[in-house]
């Protein structure tokens, strides 16, 4: 009992101050992803709306089941002119294994020093995970939505219902071209 009082103080101490707003400019990362490629914001500014489903850890239960819908519905998403990413403060290696083990067809990022997840206040510091956030942001790089009640079981379909409330572009793709440009 002591062990998880002590946790919840220190997670609720370690609580941002200032949030991350909608309106506000995304900061920018620079993440290498398990289709072997480096991903940075920048790249997409200008080009395309970007969408980051960040989640606590490979393997497990709930994280499973999101990397699954994302996988199994991810037609729908790239129906929008949008890039999307799976993201966790888990190591590369581990987040290229969780991707193969569930079929991803999208990028999934590491960021294992959490920095990232920091800059984007998810990053649950005392456990070093992220907490399961999904972050809208549009092409001109400002905050769309931050969208903190998340069901992993309809999170594709979520996504792309999102993207259109967010009034982003169709694109007419559901083919395996996520993160072209």
């Amino acid at each position: 009992m002591k062990y998880w009082f002590t946790l919840i103080i220190a997670t609720i101490i370690s609580l941002p101050l200032m949030a991350l707003e909608v309106g506000e400019k995304a900061p920018n990362f620079s993440l290498q992803g398990t289709d072997g490629k480096t991903h940075s914001l920048d790249d997409y500014i200008g080009k395309r709306a970007v969408v980051i489903a960040w989640f606590p850890r490979a393997f497990t239960k709930g994280c499973t089941i999101e990397c699954k819908s994302l996988a199994k519905n991810g037609h729908k998403i790239r129906a929008f002119d949008a890039a999307y990413f799976m993201a966790s403060t888990d190591k590369h290696e581990d987040n290229t294994r969780f991707a193969k083990h569930n079929a991803a067809d999208f990028p999934l990022l590491s960021d294992p020093t959490g920095q990232t997840a920091k800059a984007y206040d998810v990053l649950i510091p005392v456990l070093k995970l992220a907490r399961r956030v999904t972050v809208y942001i549009g092409k001109d790089g400002t905050i769309l939505k931050i969208d903190k009640d998340i069901n992993p079981a309809t999170s594709a379909e979520d996504i792309a219902r999102n993207l259109a409330e967010l009034g982003v572009e169709k694109s007419g793709n559901t083919q395996k071209e996520n993160v072209e440009q």
